[in-house]
């Protein structure tokens, strides 16, 4: 821990307060520290607010889920970042497969590139299935708590990949009505996120 700075060296004594402890203090201020740090590198990945706070929130429930697993080799916020970062890539990853279309062969310098022999078939690779679970499992984890209100609204953005267009037209709701119970329901999540370790929630 000698090469760590004075803020890792106490992100350190938070975490291991939190796993050992369950101190819900310790998971609330480390949550505090770096959310929007994380949702603002998530936002330059995605370039979209709702993913990027759909994404911040599973990196922080990924994170306390491992957070026993987590060595002082480096710096906690280095170990959250890069959790977080691998999670947007697989985001980006399975997005830009669905809408790469194999008559359509693109490349990021502007050149043309057969993507024919990569994508085989419209079926997700073993990989890609495995991440996808993972994400419905984290949500299905948080979403116990929840009301039902917020609950559906959670499973038809997260399960079923609505926009928040088709989630009105789905509910016949405003798309502002939406907007707004999505975004409460996210801060539920960060409160439940915040109070799970201690029930067993995560």
């Amino acid at each position: 821990m000698n090469n760590l700075s004075d803020r890792a060296v106490e992100d350190y004594q938070l975490v291991t307060s939190a796993v050992e402890k369950n101190d819900q203090m310790a998971y609330a201020t480390l949550m505090d520290r770096y959310r929007e740090s994380i949702y603002h590198t998530m936002y330059k990945m995605v370039h979209n607010k709702d993913d990027a706070e759909d994404l911040t929130i599973e990196a922080f429930a990924k994170a306390f889920r491992k957070l026993h697993t987590y060595v002082p080799n480096f710096a906690f916020s280095t170990w959250l970042f890069r959790i977080a970062t691998n999670n947007g890539i697989d985001f980006i990853r399975k997005k830009r497969i669905k809408m790469l279309s194999i008559d359509d062969p693109l490349s990021e310098d502007g050149g043309m590139q057969d993507y024919s022999n990569n994508l085989k078939s419209n079926a997700l690779d073993p990989e890609e299935r495995y991440i996808r679970q993972q994400r419905k499992k984290i949500m299905r984890d948080l979403l116990a708590k929840l009301s039902d209100k917020y609950k559906k609204m959670i499973e038809l953005r997260f399960f079923e990949e609505l926009s928040y267009q088709e989630i009105a037209d789905e509910l016949g709701l405003p798309i502002g009505t939406v907007k707004a119970q999505l975004f409460r329901a996210k801060d539920l999540l960060y409160d439940i996120l915040k109070n799970s370790k201690a029930d067993g929630a995560l």
